[in-house]
């Protein structure tokens, strides 16, 4: 009897455990934000004071633009583009030497990157989001020869003002180019570090040459963030169109 008590009390446990959750179904809605939605008065005191204060943040003046900067003016190169990379190798060329103890040989960004002008007069915070609106960091690969031809190449194919810095010469003759890295001529049999962003490395914008390189260095610093950095540290905005890219 008192075995039959015990065999009816394990089975009474085992009968109460709960199965185990398990999703059945998935259903969604579409709500269409217009117009005709209402607004949240609750939803409203929370979300404007962080937007007032926002809206006060992006009109910091950051610093004078002497001219219309834009990013395209003659074949090759910009006003806007030569302004971009070279604040960019200024600003991230100490870092990387403190990572590696070397030098960036030059900067190279794309065009298409490069999402609004800077026209003459006050820069703001919020010019400087228009100007790079995405997230993307800086990041400096280590090519060999043969992909900076291809590199080139490029340049020779698309004909358009990507963002090179200053210490490079690039002069193209319909297929032909030579090619000049920090006063030197370049060697095809050495390899050089490129400034560029992480986007770009992996093959966006089909700067395929970027991918796979010799090294790879993160510098976890954004290049909105540099741009701003340089721009509330600089009293009037210098840039011209200049010899590093002629087109013949």
């Amino acid at each position: 009897m008192k075995f039959s008590y015990v065999l009816c009390l394990l089975l009474a446990v085992v009968s109460c455990k709960k199965a185990p959750n398990q999703l059945e179904k998935i259903t969604a809605k579409t709500i269409t934000i217009d117009s005709t939605l209402a607004s949240s008065n609750k939803i409203d005191s929370v979300i404007t004071p962080y937007k007032e204060k926002l809206e006060v943040e992006m009109q910091e003046i950051l610093t004078y633009a002497p001219k219309d900067f834009l990013k395209n003016e003659v074949p090759g190169q910009s006003s806007l583009g030569n302004l971009m990379a070279d604040i960019c190798f200024d600003l991230t060329n100490p870092l990387y030497k403190e990572k590696t103890g070397n030098s960036i040989d030059f900067v190279l960004f794309n065009h298409g990157g490069i999402r609004a002008t800077i026209p003459r007069g006050k820069v703001t915070v919020e010019r400087a989001f228009k100007l790079m609106p995405f997230e993307n960091e800086f990041v400096v690969v280590t090519l060999t020869g043969e992909k900076i031809n291809e590199l080139v190449q490029f340049f020779i194919d698309h004909k358009r003002a990507h963002p090179l810095s200053k210490n490079v010469e690039l002069q193209i003759t319909g297929k032909q180019y030579t090619l000049k890295i920090n006063g030197e001529d370049f060697d095809k049999n050495k390899s050089y570090n490129v400034l560029t962003s992480d986007y770009l490395q992996t093959g966006g914008d089909n700067m395929l040459f970027f991918k796979n390189p010799k090294e790879l260095v993160k510098l976890d610093y954004k290049i909105r963030d540099a741009l701003i950095d340089h721009l509330k540290k600089t009293d009037t905005l210098q840039a011209s169109v200049d010899n590093r890219v002629i087109i013949k």
